[in-house]
């Protein structure tokens, strides 16, 4: 009898501590709010879930990136409508050159007030993207890209662009060669410059020594390329504009997919809370019956035994 006793008595106790581990596991779960806490409990719902999460990190990542391109496109667009306006500015000045009634004097001062035209493009063409770089410098540069020399402006970036490293091709930099000195001539044989199409109008209406012709002619030259640069800034212009719409576009997909990521991470591992809290419930009422089961058996003695 005694042996039984012993045998009874240590099956509540494995009973109890059993139903005390399964009811301490339900109460864990429904306080995480998770089914699946670690992967032993159900490792293909885990690997499941892990798949989610990369997804999810992947997405931010590409959220991260896309910021920065379009941070880098608003400065872009900006500096060269900047540019667009810049130019037709010094365009209106090269019309009032061709004034007949104009003389050297007058053709100096639209000369000056060109030069103050070139001063602000030179400083648009090296405007900074706010995070240490320049919005213009191609694929890098670590001073300003474009330097005024003797000879004229010239480009000391690196020619392309930089593209954010994320699952969509978005530009981080523009090609700023391309941009400000890559216009085609207007004779077709090759590329004009931003700053040449100025340098050279202005060196012709401060030459003084010109003739009206001379002066009509330069006047329908510099006319001539400044339209030609005006068309190719727009261009990029254009450019930027058209990568701040695929932003918008992408920004779209990725917010898709960090959902879709984020609702096959809960579907892995997230608790039906009904059916948790029912599950906890009957796990509940089970402790208690192994609790006065255990309760019975503890009282039980070889003297309650006899005394049957």
């Amino acid at each position: 009898m005694r042996i039984t006793a012993a045998n009874a008595f240590e099956t509540s106790i494995k009973n109890l501590q059993k139903r005390q581990e399964g009811l301490s596991d339900a109460q864990d779960r429904l306080t995480s709010g998770k089914r699946v806490v670690t992967a032993s409990d159900d490792p293909v719902a885990a690997a499941r879930a892990e798949r989610a999460l990369a997804a999810m990190v992947r997405s931010e990542a590409n959220q991260r990136a896309l910021e920065a391109s379009r941070n880098v496109m608003l400065q872009a667009e900006s500096a060269l409508g900047n540019a667009g306006d810049l130019l037709q500015q010094a365009r209106e000045l090269v019309v009032q050159g061709g004034n007949g009634s104009y003389g050297a004097s007058n053709r100096e001062t639209l000369a000056d007030a060109l030069r103050g035209i070139r001063a602000q493009l030179l400083g648009v063409a090296n405007r900074g993207d706010g995070a240490g770089g320049y919005v213009f410098a191609g694929q890098g540069a670590d001073s300003p890209p474009f330097v005024d020399t003797p000879g004229g402006v010239i480009f000391r970036g690196a020619e392309g662009e930089i593209s954010a490293a994320s699952d969509e091709a978005l530009p981080l930099s523009v090609d700023g060669r391309q941009a400000w000195l890559g216009a085609r001539d207007p004779s077709g044989t090759g590329t004009v410059s931003v700053f040449t199409a100025l340098d050279t109008v202005i060196g012709k209406l401060s030459d003084g020594s010109l003739s009206e012709a001379e002066v009509s002619t330069a006047v329908k030259e510099g006319l001539a390329d400044i339209d030609a640069v005006m068309n190719n800034v727009l261009t990029s212009r254009a450019a930027a504009g058209e990568a701040l719409n695929r932003t918008d576009m992408v920004e779209s997909r990725i917010a898709e997919s960090k959902l879709a990521a984020k609702t096959e991470r809960s579907n892995a591992e997230d608790l039906d809370m009904v059916q948790a809290i029912s599950d906890f419930q009957n796990r509940q009422t089970g402790y208690d019956a192994a609790l006065k089961t255990y309760s019975l058996v503890q009282r039980q003695s070889l003297f309650q035994y006899l005394s049957a």
